[in-house]
């Protein structure tokens, strides 16, 4: 499917990566809506990219369900919003756990389930889900982010075999460690083992990829971090004890949740 001329919804724009997304596909001649929840983040965008905007929740189901009707006429849906949802599952309460599976894996079910049917109807279309590494292999302090992420990945390849033959395509773009975005930007923490990092211009380029190709998965990540999630996602208990032995992941651990316990 080609981007150009394309009638593009991206969620979680106003992020590092989305800001990324946005800028490929307005590049690229996207017909571009963007949303978000925090109005000023929004306007910066239209003003940045000349997209069209709609002030949405995505923990908030009404707001979904609006936003699917507002965007019923979608070529190309990129679900990129998440939250990070990093820490230890007990010092979340009952809110928290709900806002971060519904932003992170209902709204971009649900999403899919109201904006394929109408691509299915004209024949065209693509659903770009926009997991994470995180969805192959489980870390610690990371059950809840995990979680959503594994659930996020078997949906997307499953969602892209229930659509073959349609004309509608399902990709599943998965990122490393992204600098200059996200929770290691925002508290400066090193990767573990010192792993090297992707931008957020690379998940855009992979983004496109993945439409343009009709790809099935495509992770964004160095050679080293997708042979360890490759292994860790066959070998678990291996896995485990490779991470208690890595240099450096107690220090990013602190630093992340200390981060996010303080935003909430």
């Amino acid at each position: 499917m080609d981007v150009r001329g394309s009638k593009v919804l991206l969620t979680g724009a106003t992020g590092g990566i989305g800001t990324a997304l946005a800028a490929a596909m307005t590049a690229h001649g996207a017909d571009l809506v963007v949303t978000g929840r925090r109005e000023e983040a929004l306007k910066a965008a239209s003003d940045a990219y000349g997209a069209r905007t709609v002030l949405a929740d995505l923990a908030d189901r009404d707001d979904v369900a609006r936003l699917a009707r507002t965007c019923a006429d979608t070529d190309l849906l990129i679900a990129n919003a998440a939250l990070p949802a990093s820490g230890e599952l007990l010092d979340y309460s009952e809110d928290q756990i709900d806002r971060a599976l519904d932003v992170n894996l209902r709204a971009p079910v649900m999403l899919c389930r109201a904006l394929a049917e109408p691509m299915v109807a004209r024949g065209r279309g693509h659903i770009v889900l926009v997991g994470s590494i995180s969805g192959k292999a489980a870390t610690r302090s990371s059950s809840l982010y995990n979680a959503t992420k594994f659930g996020l990945r078997g949906f997307a390849l499953a969602l892209r075999q229930d659509l073959a033959g349609t004309g509608v395509g399902v990709s599943l773009v998965q990122p490393g460690f992204v600098r200059d975005a996200g929770m290691f930007a925002a508290t400066g923490a090193a990767t573990p083992n010192r792993i090297r990092t992707v931008s957020p211009a690379q998940v855009a380029e992979g983004v496109v990829r993945a439409v343009r190709r009709d790809l099935c998965e495509v992770n964004v990540a160095p050679l080293e971090l997708r042979l360890l999630s490759a292994i860790a996602g066959q070998f678990p208990r291996f896995a485990e004890r490779v991470q208690a032995r890595a240099s450096g992941v107690e220090d990013s651990v602190r630093q992340i949740v200390e981060a996010q316990r303080a935003s909430r």
